[in-house]
């Protein structure tokens, strides 16, 4: 299901959140959960990974993990300080020692150019 070098970076990150006896939640956006399909998949990830929060609407990371409304309006969905902000919410919800968010744009349009 996933490329070889992500199930590579999962097993990396899955092991070294175990070595360290650290606990990681993820918040995500366009990814609708993939970054954490991809730790879960490796085994024994339960002793790495806590969970995971999918947010794909903006109420979604308002109500789920306490992004602020005026947040998403003022910077957008997509942009750092809401990253920020989930993986803060995410952090603040689980208890956990790590946490890692993604948002963006997941269409063919809207996409703002680089």
């Amino acid at each position: 299901m996933f490329p070889v070098e992500t199930l590579q970076l999962a097993e990396k990150t899955v092991s070294a959140l175990t070595r360290n006896r650290l606990k990681i939640i993820t918040a995500e956006s366009c990814t609708g959960g993939l970054i954490a399909g991809a730790l879960t998949s490796i085994p024994g990830s339960s002793q790495a990974v806590y969970g995971g929060f999918v947010t794909y609407a903006n109420p979604a990371k308002q109500a789920m993990i306490g992004v602020p409304a005026a947040l998403i309006e003022g910077e957008g969905a997509v942009s750092e300080a809401v990253a920020r902000a989930m993986a803060e919410g995410a952090l603040k919800r689980s208890g956990v020692d790590i946490s890692v968010a993604v948002t963006g744009i997941a269409g063919p349009g809207g996409g703002t150019p680089l």
